[in-house]
């Protein structure tokens, strides 16, 4: 009983400090598979027409050192995988408001750091038919029914999300960026 103390009060503390363990675990599996994917991309997202959990580009954060394959999709399963696409928006490289989502504690933690996005940082989406590079322009925390946030704006944008604060859904982080460049594609075929 004491070991098993000892590797609950261990578990607690892996989480609170870095991230879930087991589901960080399965993250990076998932994160190696989608990158495979994206190798030779099935027609369908080539055609910008992806089924939920398909593996769809890359998104690069460089100012938090993070980068990480992106699915389609918000629904549990595929945020299990990595940061998901809000299915009701735009793909990267289509006009208006693009959204993705991502974990902060568990499944790999992908956005865990966004909050530390500041105004000006890049943020580079890499799809098999294009390279878009978006800047920050701001960072909002904003209630969890914020539905507005996926609205268009009249120029191209960038909307990263995530639960507010760790270890609660309470509220959203919320980074906005703008479109600065699209350019053609740079995710490469083995």
């Amino acid at each position: 009983m004491i070991v098993s103390g000892v590797l609950l009060i261990a578990d607690a503390g892996v989480t609170l400090l870095w991230q879930e363990p087991f589901s960080a675990y399965v993250a990076d599996r998932q994160q190696a598979s989608l990158g495979r994917q994206l190798e030779d991309p099935p027609k369908r997202v080539l055609r910008r027409q992806p089924l939920r959990g398909d593996a769809i580009g890359r998104i690069d954060l460089r100012a938090i050192h993070r980068s990480y394959y992106v699915v389609e999709g918000t629904d549990a399963d595929s945020l299990r995988k990595g940061p998901g696409h809000y299915p009701d928006t735009p793909l990267p490289g289509d006009r208006g408001t693009v959204a993705i989502a991502g974990h902060r504690t568990t499944y790999g933690a992908p956005f865990r750091h966004i909050d530390n996005l500041g105004k000006g940082d890049p943020i580079v989406v890499e799809m098999p038919y294009g390279t878009f590079r978006y800047r920050v322009e701001e960072t909002r925390i904003v209630p969890a029914n914020a539905l507005w946030i996926t609205d268009p704006v009249g120029y191209d944008r960038l909307v990263l999300s995530a639960c507010h604060p760790l270890y609660s859904a309470a509220e959203r982080v919320v980074v906005f960026a703008r479109l600065v460049t699209r350019g053609p594609p740079q995710v490469q075929k083995s």
